[in-house]
């Protein structure tokens, strides 16, 4: 089995890969069809169902949401958190949506977007249906997708070919364990990095690997940065305060002390402040899943923080071991 690092770690919001980055992702690849076979301009409605668990959790993991956005041509790796509410909030004070950002149509959200919690699609739990409609009501266009996890999205062709298989590239180095990928490493005389930058430069070239990962680092501290500011109580109904910007301040404030454990509370709230961006729908790196989105990001701050002698060839060095 052959799986990239870029597999395993993708940017979109939180706080589900299958129930956000999946789903927008569908809705937009759905929206770009539409203006594709050139059915956008005859397109008055979008109809959403969502089926089986999509329906069922959809609401509390954000997938109305993440399917709107995805409409408005917006991408997960792309999206600017700070726009989030105040574009769901223009569509649902105006029942209209501007697919693709152009091209405006009626949208109602509790009509437009069903939660059908008693079918489930043939190939996957993780189903949903994409209709266009005319201004008369007949259906110019339908889809199926399938949010079949870690944001991946595979289209009713593809999944009733069986399409959801795994990547069968052969690899240089190849391993499927961690005993593997040791006895590799000491057969070719390769550092780990160095064996799995080897496996990786099958899909991408060096230069892209780096200036990908650096991406992939760069929205991990952002979004670290991102949790330390924002306040008020996370969405749900558990009213849930943030904690972070508090437990950030305290700790600016005892900068100057020689506590050897001080080092722990700044890992804990590197960590927690990635985790309460994923629960409120934040910019966050799937790593390998949205649920454990703060722990790689918490390791990178502190080896970047605390350790000496640290710097970015170090952090895309961290990085690449989880790949091929």
């Amino acid at each position: 089995m052959a799986v990239s690092v870029f597999d395993l770690f993708k940017i979109g919001i939180g706080p589900s890969s299958s129930h956000t980055v999946g789903p927008m992702k569908a809705a937009a690849t759905f929206a770009l069809r539409l203006e594709q076979q050139e059915l956008l301009a005859s397109t008055g409605r979008i109809r959403v169902t969502l089926y089986g668990s999509l329906a069922h959790t959809g609401r509390g993991h954000g997938t109305d949401k993440a399917v709107m956005l995805g409409l408005l041509g917006k991408l997960p790796e792309r999206i600017d958190p700070n726009c989030i509410e105040t574009e769901l909030e223009m569509i649902r004070s105006s029942d209209e949506l501007l697919v693709l950002g152009s091209h405006r149509i009626r949208f109602r959200e509790k009509q437009d977007l069903v939660f059908n919690k008693r079918k489930v699609l043939p190939h996957h739990p993780n189903g949903m249906r994409f209709e266009a409609l005319d201004a008369s009501g007949t259906v110019l266009e339908s889809r199926e997708y399938y949010s079949v996890g870690g944001g991946f999205v595979v289209n009713q062709d593809k999944a009733a070919q069986d399409r959801i298989v795994t990547d069968k590239t052969v690899l240089p180095y190849p391993f499927s364990t961690g005993d593997e990928l040791l006895a590799q490493s000491r057969k070719q005389g390769l550092r780990i990095a160095e064996l799995v930058l080897a496996n990786e430069q099958t899909w991408r070239s060096k230069d892209e690997i780096y200036q990908g990962l650096a991406e992939i680092r760069d929205a991990m501290c952002a979004c670290m940065e991102r949790g330390y500011h924002q306040k008020g109580v996370l969405p749900g109904g558990l009213k849930v305060e943030r904690r972070a910007p508090q437990l950030y301040r305290e700790l600016q404030e005892q900068s100057g002390n020689n506590d050897p454990l001080a080092v722990l509370d700044w890992v804990n709230l590197f960590a927690l402040s990635v985790n309460e961006e994923n629960a409120a729908g934040g910019r966050v790196v799937t790593a390998p899943t949205n649920g454990a989105a703060g722990i790689i990001p918490a390791v990178i701050r502190y080896y970047l923080d605390f350790i000496p002698g640290a710097n970015d060839e170090g952090v895309i060095e961290f990085l690449l071991p989880p790949g091929p």
